[in-house]
């Protein structure tokens, strides 16, 4: 077997891989990556020799490692994000940090964020989707949550599930607080 034969072998075997294990068809990773899908079935088939373009294409809409792509490496078994690369959302809400726990892909779906309240601090938001739920689960502090006309209080440990598709609002109550927030759309 050629070396050119086991690289295309290898490609095709770890770009199939990588998509089976996101879960995508290749529908959807030719509208993540802007390669037709029949280029992208051609080349899981070991059948095109993909540009290093395509490729990088095909490996940023699978976030996949570019180089370990050719070693038969896909992604790892454990993504590791630090704490301080995790994305923060800002403008929101007063005395208040949001910073995004989930996948960027996971989001308008199942979305998770950890809260840091200041004291004093609240989130207030209008209202998400219909069907939307949030289930707030305190970690430190003491949480009011309010949903439409209905208000409780959370202490640590505590877990309120609520619907988000009307006016609802967090605030920490008496000290600083600190919560994961899990938003699921319908």
């Amino acid at each position: 077997m050629s070396s050119r034969t086991s690289i295309h072998d290898r490609l095709a075997a770890s770009l199939k891989e990588a998509r089976r294990a996101k879960g995508l068809s290749l529908e959807a990773v030719a509208k993540l990556s802007g390669v037709s899908r029949s280029m992208v079935s051609q080349i899981e088939r070991g059948e095109s020799s993909p540009t290093v373009a395509t490729l990088w294409n095909l490996t940023q809409a699978l976030q996949v490692d570019f180089a370990g792509l050719l070693e038969g490496r896909t992604a790892p078994g454990i993504e590791v994000i630090r704490a301080s690369d995790a994305p923060v959302i800002g403008g929101r809400g007063q005395g208040v940090t949001i910073r995004i726990l989930s996948p960027a892909e996971a989001a308008g779906e199942h979305e998770v964020y950890e809260l840091r309240f200041e004291a004093g601090g609240e989130l207030v938001s209008d209202p998400h989707g219909p069907g939307c739920r949030e289930h707030l689960t305190v970690l430190e502090g003491t949480l009011g949550v309010t949903s439409g006309e209905e208000t409780s209080r959370l202490g640590t440990g505590d877990t309120a599930r609520y619907f988000a598709d009307r006016p609802h609002r967090i605030e920490a109550i008496g000290t600083t607080a600190r919560a994961i927030l899990i938003v699921q759309n319908s």
